[in-house]
């Protein structure tokens, strides 16, 4: 069986693209592989955070996690700095890694730049990203592209140490999902569908009441021309419907499949609501029995961490004594 690492910033109410692009694999992972999922909250703090709204947003990113159907008895879910192993580890992998690899981080080179006030931690965060992994010896991470880079490094640290000292590190491998909706923002099709969009139009969320769905589908941006066609290239609006469409519905039909069904932008819209809100009914209705009882939530999460912990702590004991620690 194939352990699984993948992780989720605690960004609170998560949107249809992060259901469709990531979510939605990791619950079909957990019929077949051993997984650990974490809230990275410890990585949100390499940008400013109001400390009460990064405590609400990482609860409430655990409960839409199990609300979208993730389950808890067969899964680890839990949160990161719950883990105190995680920042162990981290420190000793940075006594692995060199500034020559970090300062290569495309993402580094986005948000930090030539500023010079830019935080350590969103230097350094890749290690602790590393660590994530490399504690519970993950064979799988599923990522998107965007986080290629990022597993790289992770493979070259593990790689790094197990020559240096001992091998203690499973080298992981990247698992692209095959059948994952990349979601486009309904306002700006070319881009991906985000909580900071332009535009407050252009996200769904899985919490929004049918009313806000129906009108946010209703004014997504479509093509020119009025024939309903899947071309992502020519016809990104009506593309992306059509995939939110084919995701949503349980008939498993393609999007190109689809689009000879409807005779015009407005009946595509019409459907694409209608699926969209009864998808999201019993995860609205899932998530306020949740976050009602916030006793029972964190009580969840306490089981993930103990669970957690278990690998995690032995994996760091070994990684400790290979570095000659007294332990």
């Amino acid at each position: 069986m194939n352990r699984v690492l993948s992780g989720i910033q605690p960004t609170g109410e998560l949107h249809i693209g992060n259901y469709l692009g990531a979510v939605k694999n990791w619950i079909e992972m957990v019929k077949a592989n051993e997984t650990f999922y974490t809230i990275v909250d410890l990585h949100a703090l390499t940008i400013p955070q109001d400390p009460y709204q990064l405590r609400t947003r990482t609860l409430a990113t655990a409960a839409s996690l199990l609300a979208l159907g993730l389950d808890p008895k067969r899964c680890t879910l839990f949160i990161q700095s719950h883990v105190p192993e995680h920042t162990s580890l981290s420190w000793l992998l940075e006594c692995t890694a060199s500034m020559g690899e970090l300062s290569r981080m495309i993402q580094f080179k986005e948000k930090g730049g030539k500023r010079e006030s830019v935080k350590v931690g969103l230097f350094t965060y890749p290690v602790l990203q590393a660590a994530d992994i490399l504690l519970y010896q993950a064979n799988q991470v599923p990522i998107g592209e965007d986080q290629l880079q990022h597993l790289e490094l992770t493979r070259d640290i593990a790689k790094r140490f197990n020559h240096h000292y001992s091998k203690v590190f499973v080298v992981p491998e990247a698992v692209l999902p095959k059948h994952a909706t990349r979601v486009m923002d309904l306002q700006y099709p070319n881009q991906k569908m985000s909580k900071s969009g332009n535009s407050s139009l252009g996200t769904v969320f899985i919490l929004d009441e049918p009313s806000v769905i129906e009108r946010k589908i209703k004014k997504a941006v479509t093509d020119a021309g009025s024939e309903v066609v899947y071309d992502p290239k020519k016809k990104p609006g009506v593309s992306n419907l059509l995939e939110l469409l084919a995701a949503s519905l349980p008939s498993g039909k393609a999007p190109t499949e689809l689009a000879g069904d409807y005779p015009s932008y407005s009946t595509l819209k019409a459907a694409t609501s209608e699926a969209l809100i009864e998808l999201l009914r019993p995860v609205r209705r899932s998530y306020t029995e949740l976050i009602s009882d916030q006793s029972e939530l964190e009580a969840i999460l306490k089981m993930g961490a103990v669970k957690a912990r278990g690998v995690a702590s032995a994996t760091l004991s070994v990684a400790q004594q290979a570095m000659g620690l007294s332990v």
